[in-house]
């Protein structure tokens, strides 16, 4: 019986390996089909029109700009269309805020002195409550806005990763993750795995499977007596660069490790998706439970473990369905202010741009019907310009 149960792992171990490769090739070849080995990811460029709403002006001011010879110059189609790329609107922020009138500070909404760096940790016990997805698209938003961020990939699934076009199983065989900069032997300087990406602005830091060597060495480590206060780990590492940026997005595994541990400790708000679903709030329930306790166990290590805010954000949901609606209306009465006012609806336009590993914001808009498209992005934005609006309230404005 001991030797058949062994030979039928043998065969499970070898059809599972086996599958992994098969899969692991065929969405390689995809890739390969999508974005060639030579080419780079580009973000796409934007219509005068969604210029001028990301900058905040009039899309006659983004034409005098330009007829005066102001600033950067725009493509200009056939049709006489004016497309501006976002290496154009970071060009254009500059220009804004060193001639306006206004308040200092309308077009380059970062730090100024005095104001602490932000890391947001987005996280939630449960896979599939789009926290990828809002940790993309809060980044790439606060990009486009004109803040300096920088976006780190800590689930060893990578999918952050491999939106932002690097495939963690070919692109990062030698290293490249965050791991090299928090392990507990020969720590590489966090600048070394730090890489541009296409959106000027917006650094990352990818992820892989190399993830969990953090999560296996940890335990060692601490039975050694060589971990110390592993949780600063992360911290630790951002306090190298954190002068090179205004907002750090986490992108947290759907689990509490040592590395959501860590992150919670760098972190200065926290952003918890749910899905409501009956299930997943049953989830979140535990998740907050040990979250709880966790913070408390490392508080009494002598952490500080207070944030500057901590928000739930309903994710995927749908207005028209009457259990989900009873959920949100009991969520908002169980937890008030902190919930966000915009939620994050349920939109075949998120998900058929991620089809393409790609956001809502580099996705054209004519690849999709109007309303529907206007409808997600109008979603999504309110979502993100919430959250920076906690930001700029954490920093006194």
């Amino acid at each position: 019986m001991q030797l058949q149960n062994t030979r039928d792992e043998d065969e499970l171990n070898a059809v599972i390996r086996d599958h992994s490769e098969r899969l692991t090739a065929q969405l390689h070849a995809q890739a390969e089909s999508l974005f060639p080995p030579d080419a780079s990811k580009e973000m796409r460029r934007f219509t005068s029109g969604e210029a001028a709403v990301l900058l905040g002006v009039n899309d006659s001011y983004l034409r005098k700009l330009h007829l005066d010879g102001k600033g950067p110059s725009p493509m200009v189609t056939p049709g006489h269309r004016r497309l501006y790329s976002a290496q154009d609107l970071r060009e254009l922020r500059v220009l804004l805020e060193k001639t306006a009138r206004k308040r200092r500070g309308d077009y380059l909404p970062g730090r100024r002195e005095g104001d602490h760096l932000q890391v947001i940790g987005v996280m939630n016990f449960k896979g599939g409550s789009g926290k990828t997805t809002s940790s993309a698209h809060l980044a790439q938003r606060l990009a486009l806005k004109g803040y300096r961020v920088l976006a780190i990939d800590l689930d060893p699934q990578a999918s952050l990763t491999a939106l932002h076009g690097v495939q963690p199983e070919f692109d990062l065989l030698e290293g490249g993750t965050l791991y090299d900069a928090i392990r507990y032997h020969n720590p590489v300087p966090i600048a070394d795995v730090i890489r541009p990406t296409y959106i000027p602005g917006l650094d990352l830091i990818p992820g892989n499977l190399e993830l969990m060597e953090f999560e296996h060495e940890t335990p060692r480590a601490l039975a050694q007596g060589e971990a110390g206060l592993f949780f600063f780990r992360v911290k630790e590492a951002l306090s190298q660069i954190e002068d090179r940026y205004d907002v750090v997005v986490i992108d947290c595994p759907p689990q509490l490790g040592f590395l959501t541990m860590s992150a919670l400790s760098a972190a200065t708000g926290v952003l918890v998706t749910i899905h409501p679903e009956m299930l997943d709030v049953m989830s979140m329930s535990q998740f907050l439970r040990m979250t709880a306790d966790l913070m408390d166990v490392i508080a009494e290590s002598g952490a500080d473990m207070k944030h500057d805010w901590m928000r739930y954000l309903l994710t995927r949901y749908e207005p028209t369905d009457a259990p989900q609606n009873r959920i949100v209306a009991f969520l908002r009465m169980m937890y008030g202010d902190k919930v966000l006012n915009a939620p994050m609806l349920k939109s075949t336009a998120i998900s058929d741009a991620g089809l393409t590993k790609q956001t809502l914001y580099e996705v054209e808009r004519s690849a999709f019907t109007r309303s529907t498209y206007d409808r997600a992005m109008e979603s999504v934005n309110a979502v993100n310009d919430e959250i920076a609006a906690l930001i700029q309230k954490t920093w006194g404005r």
